[in-house]
């Protein structure tokens, strides 16, 4: 059941990352002239924090959540404190496939993960787990090594659902999504073949993912997140038309 009020949408600027890495601010105003009311960042291309935020509140955009690794290293200060002055309140990233190969090795992931909750947590920010598909395909004693993962996490870690990758490592993204409670804070919502991650994207309908289903699953998801890695179309047009398609069926709440 969706949600009421429904998620606020948002636009993933990795769908458009070649442009972004030229004219980061020339992006953002054409997301804003799209609709969309807020984005969740993947690089800051260079810029300093304040003035990618300054950026973000002249066009009215709100930073849904910032992609940046997981700070756990020496530099983990730094990247919590330039997202800190950005104004995230979330930090999202992914473990590695290789980390799914043995349930050692996705402990010892699970571990890097809570220790990076617990550095943002000093920054007054969370820390939200993005999945690809090596979670669900890797499977031990029966369990996904995404449910041995879950397990494993702190309670303070949140999940962010991309639903495409998910429904690609074979499971129902809908069925999942609604299995993850208040702990699911956003999805990325994608369509396209589900065969892997050189997949071309295209608009919602036109290929294997049931995105309303997806979009519906979960009445705690905050943020329903356009994100198109790679497409044959117009990136703009796929996301304009994303947009109509979410808004226009009340699954997600934007500008127009």
């Amino acid at each position: 059941m969706t949600p009421s009020p429904p998620p606020v949408i948002a636009a993933q600027l990795w769908s458009l990352h070649s442009e972004a890495a030229d004219d980061l601010f020339g992006v953002l105003a054409k997301v804003a002239a799209l609709g969309y009311p807020a984005v969740e960042t993947i690089s800051l291309y260079g810029h300093q924090p304040a003035r990618v935020r300054a950026e973000l509140d002249a066009l009215g955009l709100a930073l849904c959540s910032a992609h940046a690794p997981f700070p756990v290293d020496e530099d983990a200060d730094n990247v919590l404190d330039a997202y800190e002055e950005l104004g995230a309140d979330t930090l999202v990233w992914s473990l590695e496939p290789e980390e799914f190969t043995s349930v050692d090795a996705i402990h010892l992931g699970a571990d890097r993960v809570n220790r990076a909750a617990a550095n943002a947590a000093v920054h007054g920010m969370t820390i939200a787990y993005h999945n690809h598909f090596a979670e669900f395909r890797n499977v031990f004693d029966g369990r996904t090594a995404y449910d041995i993962l879950l397990d494993a996490l702190e309670p303070c870690v949140l999940l962010q659902l991309d639903t495409y990758w998910a429904h690609t490592g074979g499971v129902d993204p809908a069925a999942l999504a609604a299995s993850l409670g208040d702990r699911l804070v956003s999805v990325h919502l994608k369509d396209g073949p589900a065969r892997g991650m050189d997949d071309y994207m295209v608009p919602f309908g036109d290929g294997v993912v049931d995105v309303q289903a997806a979009a519906r699953a979960n009445p705690a998801v905050r943020w329903n997140i356009v994100e198109m890695d790679r497409s044959h179309h117009d990136m703009y047009e796929l996301l304009g038309r994303s947009y109509t398609h979410l808004v226009g069926r009340e699954l997600a709440r934007g500008k127009r």
